[in-house]
């Protein structure tokens, strides 16, 4: 049973013109970060919205958890699920604790309880309780407005969680470590993620799975490696870059490129992680002062292999697509 469906899935607004999403149809795996990537227009954020019901489909069926949305009333059905939008939407009067308690309390949780998952979450999201608890949302900046967004919609600890463009408003710096918050975060908690965006790279940093839409229709569903090496068609491969060497190394892990350790690491003491991508590698080995090789590492910080300008040569920018 998938932790999200979408069967044959139609919203329309009045009775003329195309729908904003047309016949969606995508079974969503549990515990998979889902990106919904596409032009402005495109119909990503109508269909995410569909999922909580904040906006109501004309058509088709979404289940949740083999539930149909419908199903339960929607309010029960919102409390089920973390929402986190671009704007934040904080309580600008209630503070830090107050905003990220608002689920427990509609569900009646012992304030002993409350409190300790407040804690546990601003230590997630990187906000020390003691600093951060009673300050209000005009206190925080942009950034750590959006952790707490964050979590307030993981207060509850919802199986899935919707995310529409949540760090879009942000600066790059503050968008890339909100980025690598989220896959720790991701790594630790295992929700099934529907993350919208129209930035691309954003998309193939984060994806599990990447949903491509153009006109209300689903052009392509597949792992970010797959998509970027064998596009659907002309618009999917011009909208995820296809034709860019660097874009393709950003979808192939180190861990496909490098060579087993035979002996000791290299003395310069460079090193990269193994889910890194090759582009990062490549970066890192052109910078390097040798420029010859970098000691590859698992989760530990254990060298467990080496990558060489000529391991990322040898794929030619092109990975493999991988057999289903």
């Amino acid at each position: 049973m998938s932790a999200v469906a979408f069967e044959h899935v139609v919203k329309r607004y009045g009775d003329r013109g195309r729908p904003a999403v047309d016949d969606c149809s995508l079974a969503v795996e549990e515990g998979q970060l889902v990106i919904l990537l596409g032009p402005s227009g495109c119909g990503k954020t109508t269909l995410l919205k569909m999922v909580n019901r904040l906006i109501e489909p004309t058509a088709g069926r979404i289940l949740v958890g083999g539930t149909e949305i419908h199903d339960l009333p929607a309010t029960e059905l919102r409390r089920r699920i973390g929402y986190v939008i671009q704007q934040t939407g904080l309580f600008p009067h209630m503070t830090v604790e107050k905003n990220i308690a608002v689920v427990p309390d509609l569900l009646h949780w012992e304030k002993r309880r409350t409190s300790a998952r407040i804690d546990e979450l601003l230590e997630m999201v990187g906000l020390p309780p003691g600093e951060y608890r009673k300050r209000r949302p005009r206190e925080l900046s942009g950034g750590q407005q959006q952790r707490v967004g964050l979590a307030r919609a993981l207060a509850a600890d919802p199986a899935l969680l919707l995310m529409d463009e949540p760090f879009g408003a942000i600066d790059a710096i503050t968008r890339t470590r909100l980025q690598d918050e989220l896959l720790r975060i991701q790594q630790q908690v295992r929700k099934t993620v529907l993350f919208v965006t129209h930035d691309v790279e954003e998309a193939l940093r984060l994806a599990d799975l990447l949903v491509v839409m153009r006109d209300g229709h689903i052009v392509q569903a597949g792992p970010p490696r797959v998509i970027v090496n064998d596009p659907a068609d002309a618009f999917v491969a011009q909208l995820v870059g296809a034709d860019d060497p660097l874009r393709r190394l950003s979808v192939v892990p180190v861990s496909d490129l490098m060579r087993p350790l035979n002996g000791a690491a290299p003395a310069h003491g460079r090193t990269i992680a193994a889910d890194a991508d090759a582009r990062a590698a490549l970066a890192l080995l052109i910078d390097g002062a040798d420029g010859q090789s970098i000691a590859v590492t698992d989760a530990s910080g254990q060298a467990i292999g080496i990558l060489t300008l000529r391991d990322i040569e040898r794929v030619g920018g092109r990975a493999a697509v991988p057999s289903p």
